[in-house]
């Protein structure tokens, strides 16, 4: 340890030398290489007071060093200290913006399941990871990062809900503009006038323009065609019931066809709601036809008809069943009487009865009764005896006589017809009425001469289109006389 002072003292020395050497002015100092060698200076014996003073300042020294050290100690600690501190603080602070992030973005949650929720919650936890202290970590927003996520997710949405709005709106529109031209090619397809034809495509047209420029289902489905339709269906049936040339029209619906003016058939389409019902109704001309039909006179109003009458023709095609009219509109054009009055009888008859009777009858009857009380009990003895004696006679006598005669008209017709019967013209204009007088007879007297099955051939003038109907029902037939 003393050399070790002793060098120390002797460098400190050579260092003061250097420096007033250095210190002084003017003096020129010669290169090294001139300089003469150095001899090191003589020891000097070293006094007491210097080895003294040496040991002062190495105690000094190691005392210094000693404090630096412990100083340095006690630094690195408190720094260690104050670094595990800001560590833990930082540590329970990012824990804690950790709990609250997961408290925003729960797992499974709406928000979770989206993008833009998934971005956030990286985007927080590197940022929460980066943070190197507390105040950044604090500064970290996650309400405001949850809330501009909500927010994009709901503009995200919104937007979604447009598209989809938009998209049901068009596919709306498309639907509306395809129902109306369905609706309109059914009148397009009729055979219309020029002006009506234009008239229903500029109203199609027209519509199809409100339905593209709609900006809402609500009003896509609030257009209707119907009362467009409607007028445009009257205004056709009118032009229809204008071109039949003749007074009369025939109006159809449900196979069920009328005779009407042509006033009464436009007041019955004015008064429709519905384009579908006037569209249900036919109109037609009236083309009539005469039809010959063999009825029961039951069903052609007693037979009592003359050419030229108007009638009515009804069916009922079963028994229970209710009838239907088939033509309310005809005319009768011929009757002809039945085989069954082409004869003349004559029947007469007499009978005479008489009759006689006798009763006598005889009655005898006879009763005994006999009681006895022995002992207090009572015994009763009876007899009865009865005759009866009758006596019937009966006589009865009885007489009758009949003859009849026939005169066989059709015979008599074949008979002039060959002219082999005189006066031919007076027996053919007696033979004229004679049937016609029959049912005249019959209304006056109020006797019904005839059968009600007698069979009578009647000409009708009806409607071509009602031919059908008559056929299919020739047998549950009636015709009714129209009375004014």
């Amino acid at each position: 340890m003393p050399n070790v002072s002793e060098d120390i003292e002797e460098k400190i020395r050579r260092l003061r030398e250097l420096g007033r050497a250095s210190a002084e002015p003017g003096t020129p100092q010669p290169p090294e290489s001139l300089k003469p060698p150095r001899r090191k200076p003589p020891k000097r014996p070293r006094s007491l007071g210097t080895l003294r003073e040496r040991e002062r300042r190495k105690r000094i020294l190691i005392g210094a060093s000693i404090v630096i050290i412990l100083i340095l100690i006690v630094s690195i600690g408190a720094y260690v200290y104050i670094q595990n501190r800001a560590a833990s603080e930082l540590t329970r602070a990012k824990e804690k913006k950790l709990a609250e992030v997961k408290s925003y973005f729960k797992p499974g949650s709406e928000i979770m399941n989206t993008t833009f929720g998934k971005n956030a919650y990286d985007e927080l936890l590197r940022k929460i990871e980066s943070a190197e202290t507390v105040e950044e970590v604090n500064a970290i927003d996650v309400k405001s990062a949850y809330e501009n996520a909500w927010s994009q997710y709901q503009a995200y949405l919104e937007e979604q809900r447009r598209i989809e709005m938009e998209r049901q709106l068009n596919q709306t529109k498309r639907e509306k503009v395809t129902e109306i031209e369905s609706q309109f090619s059914q009148l397009l397809a009729m055979p219309l006038p020029d002006d009506l034809k234009k008239k229903a495509i500029d109203t199609m047209k027209g519509l199809e323009e409100q339905v593209m420029s709609a900006t809402s289902e609500d009003q896509v489905n609030s257009i209707s065609a119907d009362q467009y339709l409607l007028q445009l269906w009257k205004e056709y049936y009118y032009y229809l019931i204008d071109e039949i040339p003749t007074q009369n029209v025939i109006l159809e619906r449900d196979n069920t066809k009328k005779i009407v003016t042509k006033a009464e058939a436009k007041a019955t389409i004015a008064g429709l709601l519905d384009y579908r019902e006037v569209m249900q109704y036919k109109v037609s001309r009236i083309e009539y036809v005469d039809i010959a039909l063999v009825l029961p006179r039951d069903r052609i109003n007693g037979a009592f008809l003359a050419p030229g009458d108007r009638i009515m023709i009804f069916a009922r095609n079963a028994t229970g069943a209710s009838f239907k009219e088939i033509v309310n509109e005809g005319y009768v054009e011929l009757v002809l009487l039945p085989t069954q009055a082409g004869s003349i009888s004559v029947n007469e008859a007499q009978s005479q009865t008489s009759s006689s009777s006798s009763d006598s009858s005889t009655q005898y009857s006879e009763q005994h009764n006999t009681q006895y009380t022995p002992g207090g009990n009572s015994i009763t003895n009876g007899q009865a005896i009865s005759d009866v004696y009758s006596n019937t006679q009966s006589a009865t006598q009885s007489a009758s006589a009949s003859y009849s005669y026939n005169v066989d008209l059709t015979e008599i017709l074949k008979a002039i017809a060959a002219g082999k019967i005189q006066a031919g013209d007076d027996v053919r204009e007696q033979l004229r009425s004679y049937g016609w007088e029959i049912v005249d007879l019959e209304k006056e007297s109020g006797m019904l001469v005839l059968d009600p099955d007698a069979q009578f051939l009647v000409i009708l003038k009806v409607p071509s289109m009602f031919v059908p109907d008559i056929l299919s029902n020739q047998q549950y037939i009636y015709v009714a006389k129209v009375t004014t």
